[in-house]
């Protein structure tokens, strides 16, 4: 089992336009996104991402990390609200939920991850739209991985990684 995270960015590393991530997906981002997040035990979002998506229903246990209380709790019954770091939150979705946890936060808790070495897998989707917030290095995201994947799909390129550099502590 394992910890994949997921992001989308714009061709220039936008990660957000107009405060969200959803005008830099595609047709084919989403498709694939919301395919591979039926296969989760659990989902883990931080507060910005609660809310600036939409998380109304989801197909498993939804973890908003977040200092205050996430108006979604009262929108989705799965939802549930911790205040921990992300790495704790991983630990203890693992014991409540299980192994196969779905970061879809957005990139402070994602970088956060990777610098402890707590992502396994990483689903990076880049679309061809420009011209938004939050500017991130591709490659630089990238370079955390041994092992690389690339698919163009729709003017999409999809990147799978595995194999992260800074292997896992338990």
């Amino acid at each position: 089992m394992a910890t994949t995270a997921s992001l989308v960015l714009g061709a220039d590393g936008s990660s957000t336009k107009n405060g969200s991530s959803q005008p830099l997906s595609s047709t084919a981002d989403r498709e694939r996104f919301l395919r591979r997040r039926r296969d989760f035990d659990c989902l883990i979002i931080g507060g910005q991402t609660a809310n600036s998506e939409r998380y109304l229903q989801t197909p498993s246990p939804l973890v908003i990390l977040s200092r205050s209380r996430p108006s979604l709790l009262e929108k989705n019954a799965q939802a549930h609200w911790w205040q921990m770091a992300p790495a704790d939150a991983i630990a203890r979705a693992e014991k409540e939920f299980g192994e196969n946890i779905g970061i879809e936060a957005g990139p402070s808790i994602i970088l956060e991850l990777l610098a402890l070495g707590k992502i396994d897998d990483f689903e990076l989707s880049i679309t061809p739209i420009t011209g938004g917030e939050g500017l991130l290095d591709i490659q630089n995201l990238l370079k955390n991985f041994q092992e690389i994947t690339e698919e163009l799909v729709d003017g999409t390129q999809f990147f799978s990684c595995s194999g992260p550099i800074i292997k896992k502590q338990k």
